[in-house]
């Protein structure tokens, strides 16, 4: 699958050098002129590693990467930093700020092509083994209720008394909703809808938003509840 790279810089020059041969290299790569616009686009992209330049007007990129790392949506969001201050003091700071890697301009880009894919593979490690880890009881704990509360409703025949409400949901959204109304966890509906766990966490979030919930099992009692699913279990 290909990564989405966000490219932060307010030099116009830089900017399109940097995205060509990052797009040469295999990457689908948005870019923002500033960090102002580039918190906007880190929020839509959802993007798989930041590139970000560190001196910019507006907001700088040690606040920008404050910011980042202060969601906890991009906590674990790799960002590598392109400036022109090389100074160890300068590098330190940025790894204080909490950057994945620093490298100076000018650079040379095959480093930074090699930097960015370890960056990439060390974070889907972390996804799929470490970070999936630590979450995957609380999660097994939601599905597992989920499939206990279903099974319930079944095997009773109990009559929920159903109040539509209208939801604008994408058409992903809705077919992950009705996967997770299944009772299936994110490895299992990024398999059945061919995209990757991290899309799937993504629009599982997106319908926490939309719903007002804040688990699994609330949204899927919310949307049964609220005939909002297209495949209720029967």
């Amino acid at each position: 699958m290909t990564r989405r790279l966000l490219l932060v810089d307010d030099e116009p020059g830089v900017r399109e050098a940097v995205r060509a041969y990052l797009e040469d290299s295999g990457f689908l790569v948005q870019v923002a002129r500033d960090a102002r616009e580039g918190w906007e686009m880190v929020q839509t992209l959802t993007p798989d590693l930041v590139i970000s330049d560190v001196m910019m007007p507006y907001s700088n990129g040690y606040q920008f990467l404050e910011q980042l790392r202060a969601d906890p949506r991009f906590h674990g969001l790799p960002v590598v930093f392109l400036t022109a201050r090389g100074m160890t003091k300068d590098r330190i700071l940025g790894y204080q700020a909490g950057c994945d890697a620093y490298l100076a301009k000018p650079f040379d880009p095959e480093e930074l092509v090699a930097i960015v894919q370890n960056l990439l593979q060390r974070r889907n490690l972390g996804i799929e083994g470490i970070d999936e880890a630590s979450g995957l009881a609380e999660m097994a704990r939601q599905v597992a209720e989920i499939r206990a509360w279903i099974s319930q409703r079944q095997g009773a025949s109990l009559n929920v008394t159903t109040t539509p409400v209208a939801i604008d949901f994408t058409p992903r959204e809705q077919s992950v909703l009705d996967l997770v109304v299944e009772g299936l966890m994110n490895k299992e509906i990024a398999h059945r809808l061919d995209t990757s766990i991290r899309n799937v966490e993504k629009y599982v979030s997106r319908l926490f938003n939309k719903t007002g919930t804040s688990s699994r099992t609330e949204l899927v009692r919310y949307a049964l509840e609220h005939g909002l699913t297209l495949h209720p279990p029967q």
